[in-house]
């Protein structure tokens, strides 16, 4: 259901003009109407949840509430079905249907009001919402308003990639909590891809006896031995049709529906490594640990056709989801422009192009899927060769693909790279997480408006809905997928339930404080990287100029310089502050007075100022940016180097070469586990005049003259950091650029730079 958007402004402006003048809810996503009422409501342990007897509904959307407040607040409070009562937090069916929902809060207390199972859960959800709007357990005070509420977009996803880094069903299912805490409703399941088959198939057991587990990619896991085999440790995993079952189900009662997403006719490496039979070529020997575009692709025989309407079967028994995802995207063809069966198939079928071939391979699986009362959802691609009017289309490559379905009658979902793709870094910050390198911000995933402009309100109708997708390549933790996900997944949340008239970015950024503090209250992880500060120093005399960077769009920097840990009421960071060397600044970000994130200690001494991690230097071009994590050591810590891996060269921009001598470099070598074709000729290095090459150090440019040359023989032999030391030529003095190039034969390794001190004549200790 929708409401219209001029009633709520009405209702909203009504609330107004009757006195009210409390603060918006601190809700997100935002609601539709939100009007402050006079008075409020004070919500004990003694305060009892009521539901109509009978309605099992209404009771798991109580039951709900009460978790939700014993597990932020440490309030149990008792759920029982009867009459309302003063004083109680009631739920009851009224007028708004499906997922639309009313709430009321007053003295007497507290109403829940939907017809819809959906409803009457998120209307839960915005009222534990309301008793969480400030930290702090026991009773809480609630300020009286009414809310009115129903989402824009019926589709309103996210994307969990388990086919490249599995996770756990206990994670799974705390993902879906969180999806279901942000009115999020649509779970977009990647289970099959290149590097791993994550669904138990009964019928063919071997594609997760051997596609479902790899070595990871480098030499690091290469050596690490599994004493129980003798050869190197895999990793990996999959879901048995129990766990599917028992995760579908867990996401059915938090009102989500799960669409699972198996790949075809690309992306299909490891199940032609299980069953090579269903190739276009010689079968890759072992499912791998490579990143990137694959050749591989399914060959078009009736057996392998057999195979998928098999496969499809079993999912289907598994997922009730009106949808089933088959990928679709980034099939290259070669494989069968170069196999005779697949040229002579096409003849026969009078197809005259790979292209066409692929729409006519998507068509025959989108019968299977019909024939058993299920509708076909891809990307884009399969638009280009054709698809059946019932197909669904996700739009991935930017926004022209809705377009171009919406305006041939297909149903589409925006779901755009790379606005919308969370394996984009958050934050410049040299800790930030591995991914790709351009910066996607909170601010950004927030302004993203997912309606296209192109099309007419005709058109419009067939925009279900947005979604954000979380790929893991590079996530190889279920911390670090959570850590992705939010808090941009709170942003995408608002953009997908809450009218256009009602998204505003200051407003959000007032509600981010409370919602930050919900997830911590939960003991779920939020990435606050991007909310702590960091400094930049430059030398400047016998002192240093000193540039605070963090919380960008979102909150406040305040500062102190005595020791003392920064309150809302420390001065106010505008401006490079000038210090002398030896100082300490303790820096902290703040919105409207509250924490964003802790605090930080920022030493301001001749390395610090002189020193740039990979992620402040700027990367030489911008083909093919990646912020990778080192292979070594497998367990523990590891390094991240941000780097172009189709041009590895960075610059140090503005370096002061005055008084420096010598120069330190910190360098680690990453397996080149990337699959990108012929592109992997465009990446060219100056040939090395040692055996094992050299990192060049040139002044001005990445043409100018080499002020510095460290060789890498040290380096080869950990497969760690390891910190080469040299002789710079600083007679040149004042601000330089300072480009890092590194002299090889081969791609792999590919050696990166993890960060750049440049040392002064006094400090040269050590």
């Amino acid at each position: 259901m929708r409401l219209p958007l001029l009633i709520a402004l009405a209702s909203s402006l009504a609330g107004l003009a009757a006195g009210a003048q409390a603060a918006p809810a601190r809700i997100i996503p935002a609601p539709v109407v939100d009007t402050p009422l006079e008075g409020g409501y004070q919500v004990t342990s003694r305060t009892p949840i009521i539901y109509p007897p009978g309605d099992k509904d209404a009771q798991a959307a109580a039951q709900r509430l009460a978790e939700l407040l014993d597990r932020s607040r440490g309030l149990k409070l008792s759920v029982r079905p009867g009459r309302p009562q003063a004083g109680a937090i009631l739920f009851k069916r009224g007028e708004p249907t499906g997922e639309a929902y009313e709430l009321d809060v007053g003295a007497s207390g507290a109403v829940v009001n939907s017809s819809g199972a959906a409803g009457l859960f998120y209307g839960a959800t915005s009222l534990w919402q309301l008793a969480t709007e400030s930290p702090g357990k026991g009773p809480v005070s609630i300020a009286g308003r009414h809310i009115e509420d129903a989402p824009r977009f019926a589709w309103r996803g996210l994307m969990l990639d388990s086919a490249r880094h599995f996770q756990s069903v206990e994670f799974v299912k705390g993902f879906i909590d969180r999806m279901a805490m942000s009115k999020l409703n649509t779970l977009h399941w990647h289970l099959v891809d290149d590097q791993g088959w994550r669904l138990e198939i009964k019928k063919y057991p071997r594609l997760t006896e051997v596609g479902a587990w790899r070595v990871p990619a480098g030499p690091a896991a290469a050596a690490d031995i599994d004493p129980a085999t003798g050869k190197p440790r895999v990793i990996g995993g999959y879901y048995t049709q129990g766990q599917v079952r028992e995760i579908v189900a867990y996401a059915a009662a938090r009102h989500i529906t799960i669409v699972p997403e198996i790949e075809m006719p690309g992306h299909a490496h490891a199940p032609i490594v299980a069953y090579p039979e269903l190739g276009s070529s010689t079968p890759p020997p072992a499912t791998s640990g490579d990143w990137g575009v694959f050749p591989y692709l399914y060959n078009v025989d009736e057996k392998t056709f057999a195979f998928l309407d098999d496969v499809l079967g079993e999912v289907i028994d598994l997922f009730p989801s009106r949808y089933i995802h088959v990928g679709g995207d980034e099939a290259v063809k070669e494989q069968w422009k170069s196999n005779p069966t697949v040229q002579a198939r096409m003849k026969e079928l009078h197809i005259a192009s790979e292209t066409a071939l692929q729409g006519w391979f998507i068509s025959r699986v989108e019968q299977t899927l019909n024939a058993r009362g299920r509708r076909l959802i891809g990307w884009d691609e399969i638009l280009e060769g054709g698809v059946a009017q019932s197909a669904t289309v996700m739009s991935w490559r930017g926004i022209d693909g809705a377009i171009i379905a919406a305006k041939l009658g297909h149903d589409t979902i925006l779901s755009p790279a790379p606005t919308l793709y969370l394996n984009h870094r958050q934050t410049t910050a040299p800790d930030g997480l591995p991914g790709r390198g351009q910066v996607v911000g909170l601010r950004e995933v927030y302004d993203y408006e997912p309606m296209p402009t192109a099309l007419n309100p005709d058109e419009r109708h067939h925009v279900l809905g947005v979604q954000a997708n979380l790929w893991t390549e590079h996530m190889r933790t279920e911390d670090r997928v959570a850590l992705m996900a939010y808090p941009r997944a709170a942003a995408v949340a608002e953009t997908a339930w809450s009218q256009v008239g009602r998204k505003d970015w200051k407003d959000f950024a007032d509600r981010l404080p409370a919602e930050l503090e919900r997830s911590r209250s939960l003991g779920q992880p939020v990435d606050e990287t991007a909310l702590q500060v960091r400094a930049l120093g430059r030398p400047v005399g016998q002192g240093a100029t000193v540039i605070l960077l963090g919380a960008e769009d979102v909150g406040e920097i305040r500062y102190t310089r005595d020791g003392s840990a920064p309150t809302a009421m420390s001065p106010l960071y505008r401006d490079p502050i000038s210090t002398p060397l030896g100082a300490t600044i303790r820096a902290e970000a703040f919105r409207n007075g509250q924490a964003l994130a802790g605090g930080s200690t920022i030493k301001v001494d001749a390395r610090s100022i002189r020193t740039r991690a990979s992620q402040d230097l700027k990367t030489c071009r911008e083909d093919l940016v990646l912020n990778l994590e080192d292979d070594a050591p497998v367990r523990g810590e590891r390094a991240r180097f941000l780097i172009d891996i189709m041009n590895p060269c960075w610059i140090y921009e503005g370096a002061d070469l005055s008084g420096v001598s010598q120069i330190e470099v910190a360098v680690g070598q990453l397996p080149f586990n990337f699959q990108i074709g012929n592109d992997v000729e465009k990446i060219k290095f100056r040939p090395p005049t040692t055996p094992d090459g050299e990192l060049e150090v040139r002044q001005g440019s990445c043409e100018g003259a080499v002020v510095a040359t460290l060789p890498l023989a040290l380096a080869t032999k950990s497969q760690g950091v390891t910190v080469l030391r040299g002789q710079i030529d600083g007679s040149a003095g004042g601000p330089r650029d300072l480009c890092f190039t590194f002299t090889q034969k081969t791609v792999d390794p590919m050696w990166a730079v993890d960060r750049v001190t440049l040392i002064a004549g006094a400090d040269h200790g050590g």
